[in-house]
């Protein structure tokens, strides 16, 4: 691997939003299911049924899609950010049951010189 790639795989970030959030109520579930939709508007896509997550180019990108996210949080519930690198998320063994599941698709990186 060259000394570019590694460096980028230090720069280009992810961040994963994760919720409990209640539904016992229909005002509830309407402000579960818009908080949802914000995300997925905003570019973040399903890794679970409450975990999000979204490729960022770097660092500042990143901190804009994390204020996106506490701009738009609903009035109840938990919801953690975590934003890790790509060379972090490249780490994680992902399973279904006991058989070995493929990683996420991870976009491509396009660089301008």
């Amino acid at each position: 691997m060259d000394r570019l790639s590694s460096c980028n795989q230090y720069r280009i970030m992810w961040v994963l939003v994760f919720f409990d959030l209640p539904t016992e109520t229909k005002k509830d579930r309407k402000n579960a299911s818009r908080f949802r939709k914000q995300l997925i508007d905003d570019g973040f896509t399903m890794f679970q049924f409450s975990i999000y997550m979204r490729h960022c180019a770097s660092r500042e990108n990143a901190q804009v899609h994390i204020k996106r996210v506490k701009s738009i949080l609903p009035p109840m519930g938990h919801i953690a950010i975590l934003n890790i690198t790509d060379k972090q998320f490249g780490n994680i063994e992902l399973f279904m049951g006991k058989k070995e599941k493929e990683k996420p698709n991870m976009p491509q990186q396009l660089e301008l010189f």
